[in-house]
């Protein structure tokens, strides 16, 4: 299992494939070592594959609960953030995350939770057929055991320099893919643990979030300008492998959007149609009868729309409840 699940990084850095029931196939989690114990970053979602192989790497390393004495969180999706609250349980260690995040995680498993019925509402006047919305519901309902327990959370916030694996790392805001994303660089190694900012051979979704931010798509393009700043010479993310070429890769993913939103404008000039149209036209069969899959498509065809609508490249209007786009 070790072999295949974890890999280790200069300066004892282990990179902890935690395994994901989606097609995406596994989250990665880090160990960082110092004098007091571990740092772990992003321990991932919280199932009995993924708690069965976080039990036995830790034996096979001799690693006790109580040996991990922080838990950084990059962002709050679910495959990220799930199973902090079952770790911070084991080791009695804080976990940090930004306000930011936090307040989305309680929005969507809090006790007085209101995101699914925003979401649905927002698919639905955006020409989603009722019987497929009315899926996204207990969709999202399955996660809330997926994120349980939940956390007791300290805050961390952009530029504020916090200690892992023995060195100093400078927090850095890193929205569009999650409002209040976290990344974190260290000068003395030049490195970046990217979450889901910047990925390897996929591209993070950018998504439109109900009473979040109006346009995540310059979020994010804003946010890919500032980290290419950087001198990066290993990146660590949340998916994949780490990889070098940070630089390169952020120009790839910056030309990906750049394609997605002339191919889009291509479309809306053929002919005016809903979200839910163009986002069967972009992603067609790798949708098709996968609710989880559609969430992320409908909502990212939707950040696009929003975007190019902003550019004044497109234009929307109500027609019978429902918004329609065109060029």
């Amino acid at each position: 299992m070790t072999e295949s699940t974890t890999t280790n990084w200069s300066d004892g850095i282990v990179q902890v494939k935690v395994p994901l029931p989606f097609s995406l196939k596994w989250v990665n989690s880090y160990l960082l070592p110092d004098e007091r114990g571990y740092s772990l970053i992003d321990p991932g979602l919280h199932t009995p594959e993924a708690v069965a192989v976080w039990k036995f790497i830790l034996e096979e390393r001799g690693i006790g609960f109580t040996d991990i004495h922080t838990i950084v969180l990059t962002h709050q999706h679910p495959d990220h953030y799930g199973l902090s609250g079952w770790f911070q349980h084991l080791t009695g260690a804080p976990v940090m995350m930004s306000e930011p995040s936090y307040s989305y995680a309680v929005r969507l498993w809090g006790e007085e939770r209101s995101f699914t019925s925003e979401l649905s509402e927002l698919y639905a006047q955006n020409g989603m057929p009722l019987s497929i919305t009315e899926q996204i519901g207990p969709h999202l309902e399955s996660f809330v055991e997926r994120v349980s327990p939940q956390p007791e959370v300290t805050w961390m916030t952009a530029g504020q320099t916090i200690r892992m694996g023995g060195f100093d790392w400078e927090t850095i805001d890193a929205p569009g893919h999650a409002r209040g994303q976290l990344c974190f660089y260290s000068p003395e190694r030049r490195w970046m643990i990217c979450g889901d900012q910047v990925l390897p051979d996929i591209t993070p979704n950018i998504s439109i979030v109900p009473g979040e931010d109006s346009d995540p798509l310059q979020q994010y393009k804003s946010s890919l300008g500032h980290l290419r700043t950087f001198d990066v010479a290993m990146a660590f993310p949340g998916h994949r492998n780490p990889f070098t070429r940070f630089e390169a890769r952020i120009d790839e993913l910056l030309e990906h959007h750049e394609r997605r939103l002339k191919e889009m404008v291509r479309f809306l000039k053929e002919a005016p149609c809903t979200g839910y149209q163009m986002c069967e036209r972009l992603f067609g069969s790798r949708i098709a009868g996968n609710t989880h899959n559609l969430r992320f498509a409908m909502s990212e065809t939707l950040a696009h729309l929003v975007y190019l609508e902003r550019k004044r490249e497109a234009v929307s209007q109500i027609k019978d409840g429902i918004v329609v786009y065109e060029a």
